[in-house]
């Protein structure tokens, strides 16, 4: 698995998720810019390394904009300057090389390597997926698939992820032909941990304790619930089949109006997988209990 990422507070629980899982061979970290621009989030992915004791890990820094136009606002009023809720200097701080290749030139030549196909968890603005797929078109028998946090159906208006760079989105879940899988808001914010759910993550050991306290950091600014939107989509690319999905012909909207970046259904066509359900309930215990790995 190669996550693409713009951590972001929920993007930390996803990652270190994918480092607990069994089964799972984690290749790289790849930034992109979105919950803060990219130079923060590629720090947050040398930080999360360090805490992961993933040391060799290859983190790699990509698309510090969209592909047409300018970026959407920033997520700082929700995620912090410095995209982890003020709490960055609760991780270690950021050591180790970053890959001088970028984050597309690294996922290519990691796809070309791998003995199997590589799965592509993505968990930000779709930007380096849609410049993966269009420069290196050769690759995509080599990835096994995409599983993509982002959209909302609930609404005419744009999820974060999508709406950050509207047209990378269209290029991944209409013009191509890789298998996909998106994960909406529909479901993941259903996906709710309680107290009991937080207390026992704190108390799991050192590395969960940060976690937690990531967490109830941002949970205290927002003064509501926090999902694990980014963790439901990598359980799902961990474990296949962990949400319950639909085939559906997308669109994403991409003119300058009120809706632009949503995603709404498209002509007939290519099919994505659209998780639409899942034993919430059950998602959240697994993914405490792999967390729990971690201590």
């Amino acid at each position: 698995m190669i996550i693409d990422t713009d951590p972001g507070v929920d993007d930390a629980v996803a990652v270190l998720l994918a480092v607990a899982s069994p089964r799972v061979q984690l290749l790289a970290l790849t930034t992109v810019f979105g919950n803060a621009g990219v130079d923060v989030t590629t720090t947050n992915a040398l930080r999360l390394r360090a805490l992961s004791g993933l040391d060799q890990l290859p983190v790699a820094a990509g698309a510090d904009r969209p592909l047409a136009y300018p970026r959407h606002p920033r997520a700082s009023c929700w995620h912090g300057v410095d995209g982890l809720a003020g709490q960055a200097e609760q991780l270690p701080a950021p050591s180790g090389p970053i890959s001088p290749l970028g984050a597309v030139p690294l996922m290519a030549t990691l796809l070309r390597s791998a003995p199997i196909p590589v799965t592509l968890a993505a968990i930000g603005p779709l930007t380096n997926i849609a410049l993966l797929l269009a420069v290196h078109p050769e690759l995509k028998p080599r990835i096994e698939r995409v599983v993509a946090m982002g959209g909302d159906f609930s609404q005419s208006q744009a999820e974060f992820n999508v709406g950050s760079d509207p047209e990378a989105a269209r290029r991944v879940l209409v013009e191509e032909d890789v298998p996909t899988t998106l994960v909406p808001l529909d479901l993941t914010r259903r996906a709710v941990p309680d107290d009991t759910w937080l207390a026992e993550l704190a108390a799991a050991g050192p590395r969960c304790a940060v976690l937690a306290g990531i967490i109830e950091a941002y949970r205290q600014q927002r003064r509501a619930p926090v999902a694990l939107h980014d963790s439901l989509a990598v359980l799902e690319a961990a474990a296949p089949g962990t949400v319950r999905t639909t085939p559906r012909c997308l669109d994403v909207v991409c003119d300058r109006g009120p809706a632009r970046g949503a995603v709404v259904s498209g002509l007939p066509g290519r099919h994505v997988q659209v998780a639409h359900d899942g034993d919430l309930a059950s998602i959240n215990a697994t993914i405490l209990n792999r967390l729990r790995r971690l201590e």
